[in-house]
């Protein structure tokens, strides 16, 4: 048996904007609402959607991000929730946020299948033992990790996997929509070929395509990266003009969006990509992470990266490029909807983790200096 962790489901009605457009958070009202917020933070996400009927359900991964969140929500709808990890971290922790009797009432149901996805035989022995109705596959990179899932249950109902927007093909036509051209030599190139050897295989299969996942325990330095320099008072360097146009998407949505193809005949053997309602720029990130965190407005430094050289360290935590991907087909065919708005997504995050003191990755300043440092030799 093993351990994890709830959040408290939402007590208010959530919103989202109709359409997507650019945002570069600018104005002072909204200010207004985020300090509000933070005031009286009340948790929210994880809204209730009821499954057809119970399923014995595996997921691939489950203890640090996406799989978290969504573990609790199939457990909440009453399916048996199996987590395959390496054990290497706690089964079940209880998060910020989630009460007492949440966090026990979970633990208690959810159940863990300790091994390495990459020792295939294992994988074959242990699943085909067990028997299961439906895998999330969160953590999947490769397609040779999938076949032998595939082959240890010829029964499976819908086999469900987390893709990434990272797939499409760099182009100057955006957003991205789901049929747009692939790029097979990107670095999420095994993604790419899951989903081919899934659709090669006749299973029942979904596939999710995020863009940039943010939220409470992301292990990517997502907003992470910002609030570090926005505590420590320091300006933010960001590449070139800072107006390239991005997109974020809260991981409670993204785990609802999960939730939602489970059993659904309108998600058979079909993509979707999932991420926020509006799109934003690099400049506005940075004012939308002082505005959720209570900061005051950034200085923000830009600087052409082409004039240094970081080695192997990575100076800012997103592509230098215009990415982003329309939701319009989840929106429609599923009826997903964005829970939360930007500013209200990154002001949960900061209540529910880096706000209070706990963070993936220690702060490391040294390329900022680096831009700093030359920035004011040249005002000298």
């Amino acid at each position: 048996m093993a351990t994890l962790v709830v959040l408290q489901q939402p007590k208010q009605p959530s919103f989202s904007f109709l359409h997507s457009s650019l945002s570069d958070f600018s104005g002072t009202k909204l200010h207004t609402q985020v300090q509000c917020k933070r005031r009286v933070y009340q948790p929210k996400g994880l809204l209730h959607v009821t499954a057809s009927s119970a399923k014995k359900i595996l997921v691939m991964g489950g203890t640090r991000f996406i799989g978290v969140f969504l573990s609790r929500l199939l457990v909440k709808e009453g399916h048996q929730v199996t987590l395959f990890t390496r054990g290497k971290a706690p089964i079940t922790t209880q998060l910020p946020g989630e009460s007492d009797q949440d966090y026990t009432d979970f633990s208690s149901k959810i159940l863990h299948l300790k091994g390495d996805r990459k020792d295939f035989e294992f994988v074959k022995s242990s699943l085909s033992a067990e028997g299961f109705d439906v895998v999330y596959d969160i953590n999947g990179r490769e397609a040779d990790e999938v076949e032998p899932i595939l082959d240890a249950l010829p029964k499976l109902e819908q086999y469900i996997y987390c893709s990434s927007a990272g797939v499409y093909l760099k182009s100057d036509l955006l957003p991205h929509f789901e049929t747009d051209a692939v790029d097979p030599k990107s670095r999420h190139k095994g993604k790419l070929e899951t989903e081919s050897l899934l659709e090669s295989k006749g299973v029942n299969w979904t596939s999710l395509r995020p863009v940039y996942i943010y939220g409470p325990l992301n292990y990517n330095p997502v907003e992470e990266w910002f609030f570090h320099r926005l505590k420590a008072g320091r300006p933010i360097p960001i590449p070139n003009s800072g107006m390239q146009t991005t997109q974020l998407g809260h991981v409670k949505d993204l785990a609802k969006a999960f939730l939602m193809v489970l059993g659904n005949e309108k998600a058979c053997k079909q993509v979707f990509n999932i991420s926020g309602e509006k799109y934003v720029t690099f400049d506005g990130l940075a004012r939308a992470c002082a505005k959720a965190a209570g900061f005051p407005e950034p200085e923000i430094v830009h600087y052409n990266p082409k004039e240094f050289d970081f080695g192997k360290k990575k100076a800012f935590p997103f592509r230098d490029q215009h990415f982003f991907a329309s939701i319009d087909k989840a929106k429609h065919v599923l009826g997903w909807e964005p829970e939360f708005d930007l500013v209200e997504g990154l002001a949960d995050s900061y209540n529910l983790d880096f706000g209070r003191g706990t963070y993936r990755k220690e702060a490391d300043f040294s390329t900022d200096d680096m831009i700093l440092g030359k920035k004011f030799a040249l005002q000298s």
